[in-house]
């Protein structure tokens, strides 16, 4: 039989040592371990985002919640249509302007989102639990600056 040859060592070491591919599976896990405990409570990751826009800015009229959360205004109505129907938002006439939507939260929308904030606050522990406490607010400073976020 003829020999087998050697399996090279793997061809994207490169590749994944850089830190870009390692902060993208990092983020992946993220995502997947919120979506996983979102998922528990019915929700699916827009929903939660636009939840907690609408309790940070309610009323507000859809088309600046759209823009606020950065979702095209075609899946924020799918988004919104979605959390209507289930009694978490409603949409109005804007009070300021008639001809526009203003959503605001229900209240049973409000205490969905204060468990979905729970659920995702433990699935960050989870993705940061190999950290120690002094490592994960280093981590997360030094996320801010290259995020580009800080300030």
């Amino acid at each position: 039989m003829p020999a087998v040859p050697a399996v090279p060592e793997a061809p994207l070491a490169a590749i994944r040592s850089l830190p870009s591919w390692l902060l993208g599976r990092a983020a992946d896990r993220g995502r997947a371990l919120v979506a996983e405990a979102l998922a528990a409570e019915g929700l699916k990751m827009w929903h939660h985002v636009v939840l907690s826009a609408v309790r940070d800015l309610a009323p507000v009229a859809q088309a600046d919640l759209g823009r606020g959360v950065r979702l095209d205004p075609k899946d924020l109505v799918g988004v919104l249509n979605d959390l209507q129907a289930a009694g978490l938002v409603v949409r109005e006439p804007d009070p300021e302007d008639r001809r526009k939507n203003a959503v605001s939260l229900t209240a049973q929308g409000a205490r969905l989102l204060v468990r979905c904030e729970e659920a995702a606050r433990a699935a960050n522990d989870e993705l940061l639990a190999p950290l120690t406490a002094a490592e994960r607010d280093r981590f997360l400073a030094l996320l801010i600056r290259i995020s580009g976020t800080e300030g």
